[in-house]
């Protein structure tokens, strides 16, 4: 069933300004969205792996950028690589209005779902066609999990490791009446439904940087979406730099925070009665 969008609601969406660098149309009924900010070679790996699992023949690819400056973008390199469209954010904010662009622009141009991949190659690709098939049997979202059977975690950083097992995940199920394993991750699907949902409501500037993950894993259950967790595998290089953009002490405590606002229902919209 295909959801459109009352364009009352529409109309009081809040986007951060973005232009559209590449557009070569809708070809399939689900898109996977991108997320990147100077990620350098890691960016072109994601998408030759894509590329190997055929991605591009059930879902469209669009990269959302939050202004690189490394030159990894280059169109003609995104063309070969099966990429329909690139979209640069301008506006305030890191990836929370980052997604709100790409979903944003997902829902106006008819895409019926959407999933979600960092695009620092830490997640693998070949999950996607399960999370779309998750979609088109009536699941609203589909969060992926280094944690549960068939899951693969490697050379996940200790801190992150414990924060995730022993705090966020079982703080978000608490609140959310769901069992969560993996709560900080992006690799995630949506539905339509899910996303044009007023009661769900995440095109709003209170969402800048991590917000929207932790509100929707808490808000989904709550509003009694279908949600799942898919196994997947997610990597992290066994040395040198790690491909992250969360500080360990300061962005840590972010997270915390907003992890704690989110259950409070301080980003839970204020729906006008009658």
């Amino acid at each position: 069933m295909f959801f459109e969008i009352d364009p009352v609601l529409h109309a009081g969406w809040q986007l951060p300004s973005y232009v559209i660098a590449l557009w070569l149309g809708r070809k399939n009924p689900y898109c996977v969205v991108i997320p990147v900010i100077n990620e350098g070679s890691r960016i072109r790996n994601l998408l030759d792996r894509m590329i190997k699992e055929k991605i591009s023949n059930i879902a469209d690819i669009i990269i959302v950028d939050a202004g690189s400056t490394d030159g990894s973008l280059e169109l003609s390199m995104l063309k070969e690589r099966g990429v329909q469209g690139l979209l640069v954010k301008s506006g305030q904010g890191k990836l929370s209005s980052q997604l709100r662009c790409a979903y944003a622009f997902a829902l106006d141009n008819g895409y019926e779902g959407v999933v979600t991949i960092d695009g620092n190659d830490k997640d693998d690709p070949e999950a996607i066609p399960r999370f779309i098939d998750a979609l088109r049997e009536g699941v609203d979202f589909v969060q992926a999990s280094r944690f549960i059977p068939d899951g693969v975690a490697e050379n996940t950083p200790k801190i992150r490791d414990f924060a995730i097992r022993w705090i966020h995940a079982p703080i978000l199920s608490l609140f959310s009446g769901f069992h969560w394993s993996d709560t900080t991750q992006g690799f995630r699907a949506y539905s339509r439904k899910m996303l044009i949902d007023p009661e769900i409501a995440p095109f709003r500037d209170l969402f800048e940087t991590y917000e929207l993950l932790a509100y929707l894993s808490y808000r989904a259950p709550k509003l009694h979406y279908h949600c799942m967790e898919l196994p997947t595998v997610r990597r992290y290089p066994g040395s040198g730099e790690v491909p992250t953009k969360i500080s360990a002490i300061k962005g840590n405590l972010a997270l915390l925070k907003i992890l704690f606002k989110a259950c409070l229902g301080y980003y839970d919209p204020l729906l006008k009665s009658g």
